[in-house]
């Protein structure tokens, strides 16, 4: 029997009710455009809500000599000048209003006793800048739209996984996916798309992504509607994710950890950080205190389960209690661990990824007309290392701006051509793989590929390993042609895995072929066969299956940014 078929219309389509999706969608609707968002996880728990530490704006509220230049600056350093300056001065600039958004909509910040937004240094930062709402900022930023859109009834669809965005000679017309429980198919016709569903870090072992989320959806979808990615090689990895239970491995333990007085120890009992950064110890940055854990536990100096011990059991009660709340009640679900107690067993884990879809810096717009890409799925500001807090102000800017520029982008239409072969081929590509009936287990071979990425692409790379895992890929996606989808009385979550490993397969391919390209060690990208940062690499890798990888010159920094990029002091302040 022929599957139901939905059609809809709306003159933009988001895909994707985190963060970046919802607040583009509530500016489409405040300017009175007709949006739809959809998502295949429900709204209240998108991967917004799991952003813990805060958000980032030159609000000067308690250091007056803040600016947005100084933001700017510090952002570009810690790129490892692979940032883009236009894409880095639009989010700086914009974060103030990015921020009155927010307050606007109802955001409670935490705030001095005088009623000034509360602001507090994150690593990398030269003055206090990151606003917050205690260790639940992504959560309230995320229950905040969540309200606005309701407010402004805003159609979301949830459940609803998109298999393809529509393209008709090189722009969108629209999309089509289907529903998760019922499988109910959904053609959605609509002048332009913005593309908000994440990044592609689920692609391995450890990942502080949880199931089914950001297994490179974004990316598969962009470069099969004829986009192109920049930078899927640069991937940070944050110290402290969990080990066990294996269901939630990768899982989070605070920066707020450390920068509370945590000390981390290997299975010697070593204080190992004095090894790395004897200056600042736990306090160093994200991307050396990863290298310095995976280099304890690669040379044997490991728990048997392959972690190193994070122990804030020192630390006095009703600190743990009142500044790592959120920790301490994860430890306890996940493993009825009492961490004022016993110490944590973690290891690095992939944390966010870095680089994403090719945009504009003016609007986010992608090489096919119509396309635009926000959030975690887009790429540009963050270069080779992300600074603390600049990933949730990111979506509320380019969120507003990208959605007017859509907006205007299906104002200046005279007429929307559309392609019922591209629909038929969207129609067939579900269809297929309903019908798959190979020995192939799904669910096995996204094992596999995060496998081969943890063994091959982790923290460290080298030439051998990165061969051995396209050779490894290379095998996967033979065994992909053998696959079985089986849908169930639970529903078509089947389906959707067939649909995130063809992602997760891709984007695997984009990080390992543009990891062998960046010859050199640079921020987040170990190369120990080369330890060096070289200058003819300070370029942006960008990927298509069509071109491989092509180099991407950067434009020079602004005077007024490039004289404030210095070394910022770290005394007592976590490098985030």
């Amino acid at each position: 029997m022929a599957a139901t078929e939905q059609r809809l219309s709306t003159t933009v389509l988001v895909i994707g009710t985190g963060g970046a999706g919802l607040r583009a969608s509530v500016e489409l609707a405040e300017a009175g455009v007709d949006v739809l968002a959809v998502g295949k996880r429900p709204k209240d728990d998108a991967h917004t809500s799991l952003a813990a530490g805060g958000i980032n704006a030159a609000l000067a509220t308690m250091d007056p000599e803040d600016s947005w230049q100084q933001h700017a600056a510090d952002t570009l350093k810690e790129s490892y000048l692979l940032g883009d300056p236009r894409t880095t001065e639009i989010v700086t600039r914009g974060a103030a209003r990015g921020i009155d958004d927010l307050e606007r909509y109802g955001m409670a910040f935490a705030r001095e006793q005088d009623g000034r937004i509360s602001q507090r240094f994150f690593g990398a930062h030269k003055f206090r800048r990151t606003a917050f709402a205690g260790d639940y900022t992504g959560l309230e930023i995320q229950r905040t739209l969540v309200r606005r859109a309701e407010q402004l009834r805003i159609p979301v669809l949830e459940g609803v996984y998109i298999t393809r965005i529509l393209t008709h000679e090189g722009a969108v017309f629209g999309a089509y996916g289907f529903d998760l429980k019922d499988g109910t198919r959904y053609r959605v016709h609509a002048d332009a798309v913005i593309l908000a569903a994440g990044g592609h870090t689920r692609i391995w072992r450890r990942t502080s992504s949880r199931r089914d989320e950001n297994t490179g959806d974004s990316f598969r979808l962009a470069v099969e509607a004829g986009a192109r990615l920049r930078d899927p090689e640069l991937v940070q990895f944050h110290p402290s994710g969990i080990i066990e239970p294996e269901n939630a491995a990768g899982t989070l333990v605070s920066e707020a950890a450390r920068g509370e007085g945590g000390i981390l120890r290997n299975a010697l009992g070593e204080r190992y950080m004095s090894r790395y950064d004897p200056e600042r110890m736990e306090l160093s940055t994200r991307d050396r205190v990863a290298l310095a854990s995976y280099t304890e536990i690669k040379e044997g100096r490991g728990t048997e389960k392959g972690g190193v011990w994070l122990d804030v059991s020192h630390l006095p009660r009703q600190t743990v209690m009142s500044r790592l709340p959120r920790v301490y009640q994860t430890l306890l679900d996940l493993q009825m661990l009492d961490i004022t107690r016993d110490p944590i067993e973690v290891a690095p884990t992939a944390h966010y990824s870095m680089g994403g879809v090719w945009v504009r810096p003016e609007d986010h717009s992608t090489d096919v007309r119509g396309l635009y890409a926000i959030g975690e799925a887009s790429s540009g500001l963050h270069g080779a290392n992300r600074l603390g807090g600049n990933s949730l102000i990111e979506l509320l800017v380019y969120g507003r701006i990208t959605g007017r520029a859509a907006a205007e982008y299906s104002e200046s239409l005279t007429a929307q051509p559309r392609s019922a072969a591209v629909v038929a081929e969207a129609r067939a590509e579900v269809d297929g793989l309903l019908a798959a009936d190979g020995p192939e287990n799904v669910r096995a071979l996204q094992r596999a590929v995060r496998d081969t990425m943890t063994e091959h692409a982790g923290v460290v790379r080298d030439e051998e390993g990165l061969r051995t895992g396209l050779a490894e890929l290379a095998a996967i996606e033979r065994r992909m042609e053998g696959v079985g989808v089986h849908p169930d009385i639970a529903g078509f979550q089947d389906l959707a895995h067939a649909f995130d490993l063809k992602a997760a397969v891709l984007a695997a391919r984009a990080t390992l072929e543009a990891a062998l390209e960046r010859r050199e060690t640079r921020g987040c990208h170990n190369r120990s066969d080369y330890p060096d940062m070289k200058e003819e690499l300070r370029v942006n890798l960008v990927w298509s299956p069509a071109t491989g990888i092509t180099r991407e010159s950067i434009p020079p920094v602004p005077e007024e940014i490039a004289s404030l990029m210095e070394e910022v002091p770290t005394d007592g302040k976590l490098q985030e």
